[in-house]
């Protein structure tokens, strides 16, 4: 073991310093064992997280012993990188089970309950439920908006549920979290990379045509199928305490963030403030409304695995990557819908100079082509074990990958491609990297 030592820390030195990589096909090794990953998530649905497990380490490995890192080679490299990304992968996990928590309070509210004896009584009644799960997901997790309204859906059409409307469930709750920095773990994580809310904002004008023409077309199918019947909850109330910690939840997030980068800019490059914000506040609310605290162990699995991800796609050579453009971002959202858009969003955030509002729209929306191209899928499918298949996913659902591209050119020709060259500085070609906790813009 001792004789191993040295050669884990001198092999990749040649290599590192002479900046070439090893490649098949001249694509970098780095990306295919990267690609093999996501398809191994996307194949074997029941063992995601060994499949991100097995990954994080087999790259690692390679990294170690053939190419090193930006930190350095060998051991000592690797434990460099880690110290380098362990701020974003802290604040990334508390937000992650510090979020389901907030969205288990929402739904123990009764307001999900309450809202349908609002709707029409045709189709429009559908259409209006997808709205919903759209503005309740700018807010919550896309992943809780579409089970939310996957249980309304239940019980507006009596356990009849269209494919093609539970299609348009998922692509609401992706749409409606595409815009905000609170409703989708990508949108998150440029939050956290410091892009300010207000250029993800950017993402509604694609997300809100979208929107439209899969709730219109979705809501057209479900009537078909199987028309609304309501039932009114005359005597169901609000639980305002669990209102409350949900908002006290958001504030602490939000208003942390916006302090830090205004104020301790330096900071935040070495502390997860907004994680630890969160989880202040689920501390200060337990004598409001006891905390599900149940939700933890799946919760925490769930979150190793896009974890494992993130890191995954923190040690690829992104400078060997196309350069940054629409037509590179339309391609992601396409490709989303295959592979984990978690991954996708950390290796565009170290590349840098994408439009953050039309890359937001892309992954988050595009992951909605196929059930298990998004969380929000896996999720809803599970709910509704009928729509766990591709084939009569995009047969039925057809409206979404229109929508995806008729959002997609409504946003290029309405506020058109704005690159953001500061980002990520580059000379030469070369990513100079910087800490993912900075400053907003």
């Amino acid at each position: 073991m001792h004789r191993l030592l040295p050669v884990l820390l001198l092999l990749p030195l040649s290599a590192f310093a002479a900046g070439d990589l090893p490649t098949v096909g001249g694509i970098p090794i780095d990306f295919i064992l990267f690609a093999l990953t996501l398809l191994g998530v996307a194949l074997f649905h029941h063992a995601t997280l060994y499949v991100a497990l097995t990954g994080l380490v087999t790259i690692s490995l390679y990294k170690m012993l053939f190419t090193g890192f930006k930190t350095g080679v060998g051991v000592a490299g690797f434990v460099g990188h880690l110290g380098h990304e362990w701020v974003t992968i802290a604040n990334l996990f508390c937000l992650l089970t510090g979020f389901a928590l907030l969205a288990r309070h929402f739904e123990k509210s009764h307001v999900p309950v309450i809202l349908p004896k609002y709707l029409p009584e045709d189709w429009k009644g559908g259409f209006l439920m997808l709205v919903m799960v759209f503005v309740l997901s700018s807010f919550l997790d896309n992943i809780a908006a579409a089970l939310i309204g996957g249980a309304m859906a239940h019980q507006l059409f009596k356990a009849r549920v269209h494919i093609g409307y539970l299609a348009a469930i998922v692509a609401a709750s992706n749409a409606g979290g595409a815009g905000s920095v609170v409703g989708d773990t990508t949108t998150t994580m440029m939050w956290i990379d410091g892009i300010s809310p207000l250029i993800v904002l950017d993402a509604y004008v694609a997300a809100v045509v979208a929107l439209v023409i899969v709730a219109y077309f979705a809501a057209k199918q479900q009537h078909a199928y199987s028309p609304i019947i309501k039932h009114a909850h005359e005597h169901t109330r609000i639980d305002w305490g669990r209102i409350f910690i949900v908002g006290l939840m958001l504030v602490f997030a939000v208003g942390t963030n916006i302090t830090v980068n205004l104020k301790f800019t330096e900071l935040a490059e070495h502390f997860p403030f907004i994680g630890v914000a969160v989880w202040v506040a689920i501390i200060l609310t337990i004598p409001v409304r006891r905390h599900d605290w149940a939700l933890m162990p799946e919760t925490i699995k769930g979150s190793v695995f896009l974890l494992s991800l993130v890191l995954c796609a923190s040690m690829m050579p992104v400078e060997q990557l196309p350069p940054a453009s629409w037509v590179s971002a339309l391609a992601l959202g396409f490709i989303s819908a295959v592979f984990d858009n978690i991954p996708l969003t950390a290796l565009a955030l170290r590349q840098g100079g994408y439009d953050w509002g039309v890359l937001a729209y892309a992954v988050g929306f595009g992951g909605s082509m196929l059930w298990f191209g998004s969380s929000a899928g896996v999720a809803l499918s599970n709910m509704y074990p009928e729509a766990k298949s591709a084939v009569q996913w995009v047969r039925n659902g057809w409206h979404v990958p229109v929508a995806y591209v008729a959002g997609f050119m409504v946003l290029l020709a309405v506020l058109g491609w704005h690159p953001d060259e500061g980002h990520k500085k580059t000379a030469a070609g070369v990513v100079v990297e910087k800490p993912l906790a900075a400053p907003a813009h």
